[in-house]
């Protein structure tokens, strides 16, 4: 078998393969033997039609399935061979498939990048430190006892921070639209969970029916609705306001804590604040890292990978809101949107894998062990959690993930410089990690 590979562009490759002659040969007359056991031909007793009737008769057909095994046998083998890495489906041209001469066909693949990690000196990555102030605990105490609050009706006009019940229909240019419309929906004005304008149309208004009109966002997920103007009615059926929770046995039973005293309470509040910073201090730092890696390490990722993340992307977007790829239109959440993300998502990928590789990391059984461990802490019952969590093979690798990712940060922090950032607890909500 004689076997070309050429470069086209980036990561695309044409591979040549010429199959021998005799493999050919050899599997026609073996399935031309296999059908003459048991082909019924009037004028021949079964078993004694001559091969040229039977080749006459079956050869398209069994010529078709010969080029078609050869090409599937052949094709992993090359790849197997020739250590090539394919990133994507091959698309298979015959050249040649003359039974008298070697199957000549080609298929162009992408391939994975060949990736030898770079570790710059001049290149930082930052180390978070998240400073919280005791404002942040004042704010945080505050937005629990809003949460965990009791909303009662009021009849005055509504302003912001108040909760409203309202019926609406929504219209451009008369027509409905697909998501125009609810009933009984709860709305904190304020929170700007809906289009601009329409929240700040219903402050000031009791409860009774009116019309506003409203324009969507030029960047808004639904193309088809982004910068158009629609008409809203609404009907205004009550005004809420907040009556806060207070700090006593009824809000710590609540939020499950075993303590006695609004002092304890605030303790507590301060001891998760600093847990969750403890958390989001590595994620931002270990983002960074990464950052800093893409930057000196730059390789193309194959396009069939990065279209096929982008899918998945839109997918868990369009999930998140209820809808699936078969009753979305593509206008929602476009996949071109999400190719950007998709294609950093692909080259750290690739990147986490070969430096894996390149520092020789293994996770061990006793690792997971100690993961679940720590895990079964949080648990009211820690044995019951780890009888249930072996039984969970989803699961089981992602832990395994976790510890692999908690080695490698571990062997980059020895390669890589670092400086100290500090910002504080109020900046999170503006990060996404």
């Amino acid at each position: 078998m004689k076997v070309s590979v050429k470069k086209l562009k980036d990561l695309e490759r044409k591979i040549t393969i010429k199959v021998p002659v005799e493999d050919y040969e050899s599997k026609f007359n073996s399935k031309i033997k296999n059908i003459k056991t048991k082909a019924k031909i009037d004028g021949f007793r079964k078993g004694n039609v001559p091969n040229d009737v039977l080749e006459q008769r079956y050869g398209q057909s069994i010529h078709a399935d010969v080029v078609n095994e050869l090409i599937q046998e052949s094709y992993p083998k090359v790849i197997r061979e020739n250590k090539i890495r394919p990133a994507s489906s091959p698309k298979v041209t015959i050249d040649s498939e003359d039974p008298k001469k070697p199957l000549t066909y080609s298929a162009i693949i992408e391939v994975f990048p060949e990736i030898k990690p770079k570790f710059s000196r001049w290149s930082n990555y930052d180390e978070f430190s998240i400073e919280i102030e005791d404002s942040d605990i004042d704010k945080a105490i505050a937005d629990i006892f809003k949460r965990y609050g009791d909303w009662k009706d009021v009849d005055r006009e509504a302003k912001l921070d108040d909760q409203v019940v309202i019926d609406f229909l929504g219209k451009i240019d008369g027509e409905e639209f697909e998501g125009n419309s609810a009933q009984d929906f709860k709305l904190i004005l304020g929170s700007k969970s809906m289009i601009p304008g329409f929240e700040d149309n219903i402050v000031g208004k009791k409860p009774s029916t009116f019309s506003i009109d409203c324009v969507f966002p030029e960047d808004y997920f639904k193309k088809d609705l982004a910068g158009v103007s629609a008409q809203f009615e609404i009907n205004l059926k009550s005004v809420q306001e907040i009556t806060e929770a207070k700090a006593d046995k009824d809000l710590y039973e609540k939020l499950q804590m075993e303590v006695k005293d609004q002092s304890e309470f605030t303790e507590e509040i301060t001891k998760r604040m600093k847990n969750e910073v403890a958390v989001q201090e590595k994620e931002l730092t270990k983002e960074s890292m990464y950052e800093s890696l893409l930057k000196t390490n730059k390789f193309k990722a194959p396009q069939a990978t990065v279209n096929e993340q982008a899918d998945l992307m839109r997918k868990d977007a369009l999930m998140r809101i209820g809808h699936t790829e078969d009753n979305a239109g593509e206008d929602l959440f476009p996949v071109d949107t999400f190719l950007e993300k998709a294609e950093k998502r692909v080259r750290l990928d690739l990147l986490f894998a070969e430096l894996v590789q390149h520092f020789e990391i293994k996770v061990e059984k006793k690792q997971i062990d100690d993961f679940i461990e720590e895990e079964s802490k949080r648990y009211k019952d820690p044995d019951q959690y780890k009888k249930w969590i072996t039984g969970q093979p989803q699961q089981l690798e992602q832990f395994r993930m976790i510890v692999l990712e908690e080695q490698l940060v571990e062997k980059l922090q020895n390669v890589l410089k670092s400086k100290k950032k500090v910002i504080k607890f109020s900046e999170l909500a503006d990060r996404q990690v």
